[in-house]
């Protein structure tokens, strides 16, 4: 049954609801909205300039985005404010959904695999650094007895940071996302808190409601929490792995009793398998959407002793070097991407490529290879440069309205180009006084 905003607001408790959505860069953009015209939320939505939000493709002359809330996605976050809630919203612009919005492309690719019989489903680890800002603006990690060479696992590292980790799992399962792990990752610094598989939809609501809770919950205790996908030169990156399986008629399709190659795997998941593979290449410029991504996937090792970001689009069982890892018979999970990834996009591009490999029953290659041996994208512009050229994949960002996928390619060609104008302390440590 559709469910009311209104009424979820008073059962809730519920003082003030943040209406969000985010832009194509993945930023949270959102208006304090009283309870008190909760109505009015529901049947107008609340108002943005489009070009102040960001990377939303609209200029200053254009009309309004009207966030529209979906009640199906309300969330009560009393732990962060008593009377504090959610709703993720679908912006519209003169009545019509907004084809550069994010939540938008993912609705149209969910309904892409409708169409083809199929219902997406998606768990996603998040991965983050807990950080201290420094006298001298730098940063450096929050818990200064993190400093083992190898830190991933280590108790004593989980135990320190036992309030932060703790308010974060409890709130997970207050919101019955069914937290069932938390662990310090291969970075000093850097933690891991999974939650389990939902709808497509729901995962990436929660994977940016995660992200806002982290990000609150560390101020609170004098910290930074961040996703940037490679803070530290001499540790490991933050990733974003997503696992991926498809149901028909609410049966999992990806099994199989009789699989050649060992995996347990039927056809239609080897397809869905090769159409990642295939498409690898421009899926990095929207699941690694930042300059920074290519320092994790160029990263040769850490001082753990590996990078555990994939340099090659292959795939393999349970084996986490591969860009796919099958874990088991269910599911897969794509290892490419990376904390800055959008979440709406990564899962759509995935999904639309994936989609594409079953189409038309592309073969991944024998377990351990995969489609080709063309590495991936060295560095934003290479990615961008096969995203162009991709036209499945940028049929997944223009699945909502034509010209989303030019405009985000200008956007991150822009970002790339700014990036590379900069003079860093690298060039003056190499070239001021070499000629």
């Amino acid at each position: 049954m559709p469910q009311d905003l209104a009424a979820l607001a008073e059962q809730s408790g519920t003082k003030f609801i943040l209406a969000l959505f985010v832009d194509l860069r993945g930023k949270p953009c959102a208006k304090l909205v009283p309870v008190e015209a909760v109505d009015l939320l529901a049947t107008e939505g609340v108002g943005f300039a489009g070009y102040a939000v960001g990377a939303m493709g609209q200029e200053p002359k254009d009309p309004d985005l009207m966030a529209i809330p979906d009640p199906e996605s309300f969330t009560p976050i009393p732990f962060i404010k008593e009377g504090l809630a959610i709703v993720h919203c679908d912006p519209h612009v003169n009545g019509q959904p907004w084809p550069y919005a994010p939540r938008v492309i993912l609705k149209s690719l969910i309904q892409k695999c409708a169409d083809a019989g199929f219902e997406p489903w998606v768990g996603a680890e998040v991965e983050y650094f807990l950080l201290s800002r420094n006298d001298d603006g730098s940063v450096s990690v929050a818990d200064t007895a993190d400093t083992a060479s190898q830190p991933c696992y280590d108790a004593r590292g989980v135990t320190r940071m036992y309030d932060h980790l703790t308010a974060v799992s409890t709130a997970m399962n207050q919101l019955g996302w069914s937290n069932y792990a938390n662990d310090h990752e291969d970075g000093n610094g850097q933690f891991e808190q999974n939650f389990k598989f939902a709808e497509a939809l729901v995962t990436a609501d929660r994977v940016i409601t995660l992200r806002y809770l982290l990000s609150m919950i560390a101020a609170e205790r004098g910290m930074i929490a961040t996703f940037m996908p490679k803070p530290f030169g001499d540790k490991t990156g933050n990733g974003l792995h997503f696992h991926l399986s498809l149901t028909s008629a609410g049966t999992p399709v990806f099994p199989a009793e009789d699989d050649d190659r060992g995996l347990g795997l039927s056809d239609t998941a080897y397809g869905f398998i090769g159409g990642i593979l295939e498409h690898a290449c421009a899926l990095q410029a929207v699941v690694g959407p930042t300059v920074n991504s290519y320092k994790r996937t160029g990263a040769v090792a850490t001082s753990s002793g590996a990078s555990w970001a994939p340099r090659l689009p292959t795939y393999g069982g349970n084996d986490r070097t591969h860009y796919i890892r099958v874990p088991d018979s269910d599911r897969i999970e794509m290892r490419g991407g990376d904390g800055s990834a959008n979440p709406y996009l990564a899962i759509a591009a995935a999904l639309g490529a994936g989609l594409d490999g079953i189409k038309r029953s592309t073969d991944p290659g024998g377990v351990g290879q995969g489609v080709s041996t063309t590495p991936l994208p060295a560095t934003l512009l290479h990615a961008v440069e096969a995203f162009e050229t991709d036209p499945v994949v940028t049929g997944v960002l223009d699945a909502a309205g034509e010209g989303v996928a030019a405009y985000f390619a200008n956007v991150k060609r822009d970002e790339f180009f700014a990036y590379h104008s900069s003079v860093t302390p690298w060039e003056i440590d190499n070239y001021l006084t070499a000629f």
